[in-house]
């Protein structure tokens, strides 16, 4: 969520510059470079500098405190963090939010609020005010036994709010230190006034420092002290909860309805009160460096300068939505206290190759199972010691979509770690051919017997016994083996090793073939959704997307199968379909003409699985095509495709067209495959890919489109971090979603679209 400015991409190649200039300095918002273009005559790519990451360290209560209310959070110079309750001070210990026992004195003080000062915790009880800084010598009574409230202001001075008063102290004379240190206070105050505010029950206390005077709010009104003086109401309005002077002269007040902007000098307001806005039940607001922040019963956001927002909600970010409180924490990172405990939004500088590094740990550490990628699912929500490791249908299209992303990686990298996963995911994949009797059937998913999770009736024994198989294998899974085993058998060092992937496609496709272009399972039946023969594809519609999926897929598989093997049934095959039976027409199908068809139900919405399946099968459809005419054809089609895709900005969709239809190349300034668009989605993926329950439906800053058959359901796609986690096979205008935090997807969703623009050199 930190990145939100489009990337300035620079012209690389391999001749001499024809100018170049030099890179301007990094932004204070810790975003990318604004980079001076280099026209370099060549490849267009994008240089991986650091850029600012987001993630989140969730701290719940304690459950001995769980219920007990929090009111306010607060960090000193020496990085501690203490959170103001109801029962009194909270530390984070262990992960949790527990009682402060750092100071024995304290615990049993009665702590009204709390506050800083020169960076050090400063209280407010029923008696005093004091800090444990400065040798302990800062305590003051006030004796204002209601008191609720206090602000520090300069050189020590303060205000204390209680119900129907305010008193305001400030400091005795002794002199400053010549060594220019805090002032060595001795134990007496002079109390300066103190004023009756009869039938205003006082919200909140905020110094402006530049005015030398203190705003108080309460439900309806805004009053100004100055020490001196008396108290003065510069504002009135209605349902007010909280407020912040920004650094630019803005007195923002949050409503239940929006925001208020007033100038701090006349406390004028010309506009409306803001409300496009993520949430308008703004409960409090924290300008933090050049971000606004504001806290809400919806979650938490930060406005940018330009407009932009950050969304921060859910249990990706946070301990929960109703948020009490935000305030500045150690290391630059933001707390946000809600109801049920402290989130920590952290921001760390990381390059994408780092952030590849963080999913590859990831996907290793949690998600190989017997070599397949597989899901992690967790008996109790994010917590990640409750998961294990299940089987799926797709395990095998998700398999050969991590190992194509290690391909890539050892393409580029010459890993020998990299090499040793490819190997290890291959031989899985290998092993869903082999464990079953059917010569050239790949099975969705194997596991030891008796272990399956689900759907026994599509489980199958291995012959020794031991094992179990599941069959019903889908065209997803023949797309993903395909994808794969081309790269696997272009890129591995080994000769062996990529004659057992050429052989493995040669089985696969033989299969398809003496099967009538079928694919058949135990029961000798084809499967419901491996079906390629014209009689099934043909029968649809040019409007429905089988017709066109199918045929794409069926001539990228002979089309390889041709290219790897050289057997001259698989060319004469895929020309038969492509010249007798209208599959070239099929192809060219343009994407835009796929619509609903009454009586059919595959065209009730726009299958976004389908668009997974179409891109992959794009790589060996454009690759090893069989003459130029062709390829030129095929060229048009997927730009088509390609170009109905773009408003998802996926890195995925949009670095496969960089690979097949838009590889002629370009020395345009924009991009001509959407690299500044994949950068920004790869920036803002998240770093917790646990399937939190995720919702946008209710924001009002989000421009909304009406019902639609692409299911696009607003103006621009969210960033990667505020949607539900999905595979690449979701919309990614789905604004509601998740699972409770019941499973953690692999790295592959990342790892894959980042290895392989690394491997097209669109990253340097």
């Amino acid at each position: 969520m930190s990145v939100r400015y489009g990337v300035l991409c620079v012209l690389l190649c391999v001749t001499s510059p024809v100018f170049s200039a030099e890179r301007e300095p990094r932004h204070s918002d810790g975003g990318v470079n604004r980079l001076a273009p280099q026209f370099i005559a060549g490849l267009l790519v994008y240089p991986d500098r650091p850029i600012s990451q987001d993630f989140a360290d969730k701290i719940p209560l304690s459950e001995e405190l769980a219920g007990t209310k929090l009111i306010k959070v607060r960090s000193d110079r020496n990085g501690r963090i203490q959170v103001l309750s109801e029962t009194g001070l909270l530390q984070v210990e262990s992960g949790k939010l527990a009682t402060d026992r750092h100071y024995r004195p304290m615990v049993d003080m009665k702590i009204k609020d709390l506050d800083t000062s020169d960076n050090q915790f400063v209280y407010l009880t029923d008696k005093v005010v004091f800090s444990n800084a400065w040798a302990g010598r800062f305590f003051v009574p006030h004796q204002m036994p209601q008191a609720k409230l206090f602000k520090m202001a300069g050189d020590f001075d303060f205000l204390v709010a209680a119900e129907n008063s305010i008193a305001y102290f400030r400091q005795g004379s002794e002199p400053r230190h010549s060594d220019g240190g805090v002032n060595r206070l001795a134990p007496q105050f002079i109390a300066g006034s103190r004023q009756q505010m009869n039938q205003i029950q006082i919200k909140q206390v905020f110094f402006d420092r530049e005015h030398k005077r203190f705003l108080l709010l309460s439900d309806h009104q805004l009053d100004s002290f100055s020490p001196g003086e008396e108290v003065a109401t510069v504002f009135k309005g209605r349902n007010l909860n909280c407020l912040e002077l920004t650094g630019d002269g803005r007195v923002l007040l949050g409503t239940t309805d929006g925001y208020i902007e007033l100038d701090a000098e006349s406390f004028r307001h010309e506009a409306a009160p803001q409300t496009k806005l993520p949430w308008t039940d703004i409960r409090c607001i924290k300008q933090i460096d050049d971000k606004i922040w504001f806290g809400t019963a919806k979650g938490a956001f930060a406005l940018h300068d330009d407009g932009q927002i950050d969304y921060y909600a859910s249990k990706r970010w946070l301990v929960d939505d109703n948020v009490v409180d935000i305030c500045e924490g150690p290391d630059g990172s933001v707390l946000i206290l809600s109801e049920n405990g402290l989130s920590i939004i952290h921001f760390k500088m990381m390059t994408l190759q780092e952030k590849a590094a963080h999913f590859d740990r990831l996907t290793r550490q949690r998600h190989i199972r017997y070599g397949l990628n597989s899901i992690f699912v967790m008996d109790k929500p994010g917590d990640l010691s409750t998961g294990t490791l299940v089987d799926e249908d797709n395990d095998g299209l998700w398999t050969a979509m991590y190992l194509a992303g290690e391909l890539f990686r050892y393409a580029v990298t010459k890993s020998d770690q990299a090499l040793q996963n490819c190997y290890e995911s291959f031989e899985a994949m290998e092993r869903l051919e082999q464990i079953n009797p059917l010569d050239g059937f790949p099975a969705r998913s194997f596991e030891r017997s008796g272990y399956q999770m689900a759907d026994k009736p599509r489980w199958h024994s291995s012959e020794d016994g031991n094992w179990t198989w599941k069959g019903t294998t889908s065209s997803d899974e023949i797309v993903g083996h395909f994808f794969a085993y081309t790269i696997f058998a272009e890129i591995v060092p080994d000769e062996k090793w990529r004659q057992r992937a050429i052989s493995l496609m040669d089985r696969i496709m033989s299969h398809i073939v003496r099967n009538n272009l079928y694919l058949i399972d135990y029961d000798g039946k084809p499967t419901l959704w491996g079906k390629w023969n014209p009689d099934y594809v043909n029968r649809f519609p040019r409007e429905v997307g089988d017709r066109r999926l199918n045929s794409v897929e069926i001539i990228s598989f002979l089309q390889a199968a041709y290219h790897f093997t050289g057997k001259q049934i698989y060319k004469d095959k895929a020309l038969q379909l492509l010249q007798k039976h209208g599959y070239l027409e099929n192809i060219m199908i343009p994407v835009t003409k796929l619509a609903r068809v009454p009586g059919i139900d595959l065209t009730t919405e726009w299958n976004h699985s389908d668009d997974e399946l179409a891109f992959l099968s794009y790589w060996n459809l454009y690759k090893y095509a069989f003459s130029d005419d062709l390829r030129e054809k095929y060229r048009q089609t997927i730009k088509g495709h390609w170009q109905i895709e773009r408003p998802e900005k996926n890195p995925l969709w949009n670095f496969i067209y960089a690979g097949t239809a838009a590889a002629d190349g370009s020395t345009a300034l924009t991009a001509g495959f959407d690299l500044d668009e994949s950068i920004w989605t790869l920036k803002e993926f998240p770093l917790d890919t646990i399937g939190w329950t995720i919702k946008n439906s209710h924001r009002k800053d989000l421009d909304f489109l009406d019902l639609n058959f692409r299911q696009q359901t607003t103006q621009k796609v969210l960033p990667a971090d505020e949607r539900p986690m999905s595979k690449h096979n979701n919309n990614a205008f789905r604004l509601d979603g998740g699972d409770d935090g019941r499973q953690e997807y692999s790295g592959d969703i990342f790892l894959l679209p980042y290895w392989m623009a690394r491997f097209l050199k669109k990253i340097q």
